[in-house]
Parts: C-alpha cells; structure tokens; sequence
C-alpha cells in the first residue's frame, strides 16, 4: 500500500509571514550575513509597512543578522528615516553585536525600543538551554563586566534598564558566582539553509557557517508550545533527496519554507558565493591568490601578534590552535600565510571555520577554504574552556589594571560580541590596536616609526566607560596577557600594566607616556621591538621558525 504523500510546506514569503501575530517575541538566525535570512526581514517589514502587523516584537539573535545596508540594518535605516519616533514594528531587541547597524544604535540612544546585548556564547547556550526546559543560562561570562546586574546587567539604554525584559542575575554555586541570563521564550523562529525538501528538512550545503538553527527552531516547540519556524532556503528539492546526516532541522520542527532570490541569501556581506567558503572546493594555501597587506601600522601590530604566537609554536614544538578576532587581530592569518606559516598557526573563528583565510571586516565570520568548519555553539567550547592556545582580540580602552573595553562608547553602543566569552577563557589573550584613535598619520620606515599626526583620543585611561573584559581572575591563574601597540608592548602583571617593548624612532615619555591617562609601570630598560616588524616584503622567518621545530 502506497504510504499518502507528505504536503509540501513551500509557500509564499508573505503567506507565512502573515501567520505571526502582534507582540510575538521573534528569534532570527545570522552571524553578520552568514546564515541571516535577509529575504524574510525585509518580507516581514515590507508587511508591517503594508497592513501595519505585525508589531511591537522583541527580536533575538545569536549574533546579528546583517551588516551596513543589509538584513536588520536595511530595516533599522528606514525605521528611523521613515518612521521615527512613530515606530512600532521593534518594542526591544537582544543581540550580541550592533556594530554593523548604526541606525539600530540611533534609535536605541533615543530609546525607541528596548536595547539589551548579551555575549554570543550564552545567547547560542540560551537557545538550547531554555529549549531544553531550563529556566535559562548560567554561565561564569560577563562577571565584572557591564553585563553583571551589579552594573548595567546587559542594558543598552534607559527603557531596557527600566523594564528589564532580558535580564542577568548574579547566583552562586560552590561559594562561586555565576550570572543567570534570563530573556522570553520565542513565539517565532526565522532561520535559513541551503536546502529544504517538501517535509521541511533543512541542510546547509552551500552555507559557510553551522550557526545555531536547530536550537533556535527548538526553543520556538519546548514545552508543545505551538511556536512557528519558517526558514529561507535556495533550493527546494524532493522529499528523500537530501542525505540524513546532511539534514540539520528535522522537517517536523518546521512549519513553512520559503524560496529565496538568490540576491537575498548570498555567503557573506560581499560574496554571493564561493565554493571555497562552505568547503565544498578545499584549495591548497599556496594557490590562494593573495594580495601583501600593505605595509602600514595595521600590519606591524599583526606581525607582532604573529610573532608571539610563533613563540608558542617553538615552545610546543607543533601548530598551534587560536583565536582572532575582528580588526587588526583578524590580518595575523594572511601574515602568516605571507610567512608561509600557515601550517603552524591555525586560525578559527567564532562562528566555526578552523583554518583557511579568515575574511574580515563586514564579511567577518567565514574563512577561504577552510579545514573544518564546526557549530558554533561548540567551537565556543574551545574557547570558554581553554582549549585553544591562544586569541588575539582588538580595544577601544585600556586602565592600569589591564581591564579591557572593546566596543562601547558614548554614542557606540556596538556590544560585546564573542570578546567576553574568548577573553575568559584563552590561556594566553594578545589585545592588539593602535595606541591612540582619531585622525592621525603614522609613517612606517625601515627605521621604524615616525609619528607625523598622532591620534588626540587616548585609549589607555584611568577609567573605561564600560568594562567588557576584568582580569582579575585570570591573573590569579598566570595567563599571559599582552596589549600589542605600533609603538609600545605591554605585560600585565599583578602590580598593572608594565611597558616593556617600544617601536624605533618613537620616544618613550613624549610619544607613550604623554598620550597615556596614566603611568605604566617601567621596572628595566625597555626592549626594542624587532626591526623586521617594521621591513618591506616578508619578515624571513620561516627558516627561524621551522629550524627550531627540528631540534
């Protein structure tokens, strides 16, 4: 007897989108444009802007899902030129990054909406914890930081500080605290993959991450509540086409799919697609075609970073696994790769790719041919436990106790990101920026600097805005901690900051210590930075490097 055959959950973007309901709370899929589901936030304002529903929802990602003039950015623009003060598509909205939309930040600075941030370990943790009936996260981030309760407890702005509707509390376990993260269950899952069947089956072929969409369509269903999934695919095929182990949501999980243009569902911020990103052509690094990085300050602070991490290499005697983050840390791959080093430091990246050319700036998150490409919520683990070998991660501030402010300022409210989670638990941390910000003009010689323009913005102060990293655990566990300048190397010790290396042609007291909002500790003469920093074309220490590993 013929089993009936399964109805085709594919439908009409606005078909589904018309299902949710005023107030909902809505959670989205994306890490920058990886994995975000462009076509159906565009869909679902374009709808609200039709029939005025549906309204007042509290949106929550794992990351962001957008970059500048795409995804929620592409909605918040036209939110507050449009709208203004008026809007009531968002009542509030719980993301671990606002930097890519300047518009969101506006409105949050207004308080037109509730504007919460919480870091992206625990929101990916949050989806599967509350999916699995637990009240929600606990978790050891965030202590010290602007996130603990004892401070802004993860509040952006006034309204959210006032009606607390994500929240983190302080609980203590063992005589240990941790903070709990609180925030409501989804009403609502939009989430996107490569490809869906007629029964909802998910894969994520053609994608260059594995974010958390199978425990963001989960906490939609926990508890038989009737939630609705709906996700963003490019290809429907037939149902029994797509390989068991290649499916990562189960159809039953999923209500409705929809079709997406391919213009609405590209790799990355500027790559509609690339093969090499979702692994499914793997090219040797000697065939990437890879432009020098220019020789600029940018440059000196990566090679520094790499050169530390060399360090590592010869005291292991193997590779080394680490973290970069977005910024300058993330150029230290292609300095390697410009090393032919590659082999020896492996970078991954919060969203999970291991290895290849990780991308930065708006196409932060996906890597060029990548060796392995894991779920995020696990390559958390490595982080958060140690397990890598090292991380280098970017600052807008710095006091003499070696707390870290990576990402908000007055008027820059862009959020912690993944920093908190990887700065806790790296075993050694290499914060690398430049020394000053604002405008300014820094040549780079064979000679070593000469500082034309100097930045007027001090970022080593004597109070942080806001506190997103506290050593003050850490140093109780010996874990190294330098602050990498182009002009100055810093240790932290537990008596502070202590300055120990210093760029040639730069003068200590008027070019460090005067551009600083305090003094940092100088205990022998301090060291010159190695003068191939500061070289035209490769550092040449590959020989160095491998000749140390033969003996």
């Amino acid at each position: 007897m013929m089993l009936p055959r399964a109805v085709s959950k594919f439908v009409e973007a606005w078909y589904a989108l018309g299902h949710i309901k005023d107030n909902s709370v809505v959670a989205i899929s994306g890490f920058n444009m990886p994995l975000t589901p462009e076509y159906l936030i565009q869909g679902l304002y374009q709808l609200y802007r039709t029939t005025g529903h549906p309204k007042n929802l509290f949106i929550i990602s794992d990351t962001f899902p957008g970059t500048p003039g795409r995804g929620l950015d592409w909605v918040a623009e036209r939110l507050y030129k449009d709208e203004g003060e008026s809007q009531e598509f968002i009542r509030g909205m719980l993301v671990a990054y606002y930097g890519w939309s300047k518009w969101l930040q506006l409105m949050a600075q207004k308080n037109l909406f509730e504007a919460y941030t919480w870091p992206i370990c625990v929101l990916a943790s949050w989806f599967r914890d509350v999916a699995s009936g637990k009240p929600g996260t606990i978790s050891k981030v965030g202590i010290g930081t602007f996130i603990d309760p004892r401070f802004d407890g993860g509040a952006l702005n006034d309204l959210a500080k006032e009606r607390r509707t994500a929240r983190t509390e302080v609980v203590v376990v063992d005589d240990s605290e941790f903070l709990m993260y609180k925030a409501p269950l989804p009403d609502v899952a939009i989430i996107r993959g490569s490809r869906a069947d007629e029964q909802g089956n998910i894969s994520l072929d053609e994608e260059g991450i594995i974010g958390p969409i199978l425990q963001i369509a989960q906490s939609a269903k926990t508890k038989g509540r009737r939630g609705l999934v709906i996700a963003q695919i490019l290809y429907p095929v037939r149902s029994g086409t797509i390989e068991p182990k290649k499916v990562v949501v189960p159809g039953p999980l999923v209500d409705y799919i929809v079709k997406a243009p391919p213009d609405k569902h590209w790799q990355s911020a500027t790559i509609p697609y690339d093969p090499r990103i979702s692994g499914q052509v793997s090219v040797p690094m000697e065939y990437l075609d890879m432009k020098p990085e220019p020789l600029t300050t940018r440059k000196v602070i990566a090679r520094r970073v790499l050169l530390e991490m060399l360090k590592i290499v010869q005291e292991k005697g193997s590779y080394i696994v680490i973290n970069l983050g977005v910024g300058i840390p993330s150029l230290v791959s292609k300095i390697a790769a410009e090393e032919n080093l590659s082999d020896l430091v492996i970078p991954t990246v919060e969203s999970g790719p291991w290895g290849g050319i990780p991308l930065h700036g708006p196409d932060f998150g996906v890597a060029i041919s990548p060796r392995a490409i894991i779920p995020l919520s696990e390559q958390f683990v490595f982080y958060e436990g140690g397990i890598i070998d090292a991380a280098s991660l970017g600052f807008l501030q710095v006091d003499k106790k070696g707390n870290v402010n990576a990402s908000i300022l007055p008027g820059r409210l862009t959020g912690p990101g993944g920093f908190p989670c990887i700065s806790m638990g790296a075993p050694r941390i290499y914060f690398a920026g430049h020394f000053t910000a604002g405008k300014q003009k820094i040549e780079v010689t064979e000679e070593g600097l000469r500082i034309v323009q100097d930045g007027n913005i001090q970022k080593f102060v004597d109070n942080l805005y806001k506190i997103l990293y506290c050593p003050c655990k850490a140093i109780e566990e010996n874990r190294e901690h330098l602050y990498i300048t182009e002009r100055a190397v810093f240790k932290l010790t537990r008596e502070g900051l202590e300055l120990i290396e210093v760029a040639p042609g730069v003068d200590i007291e008027r070019d460090i210590i005067g551009k600083m909002g305090f003094e940092p500790i100088i205990r022998d003469e301090v060291r010159v930075m190695d003068r191939r920093l500061f070289s035209k074309g490769r550092m040449g220490i590959e020989k160095e490097v491998r000749s140390s590993l033969r003996r």
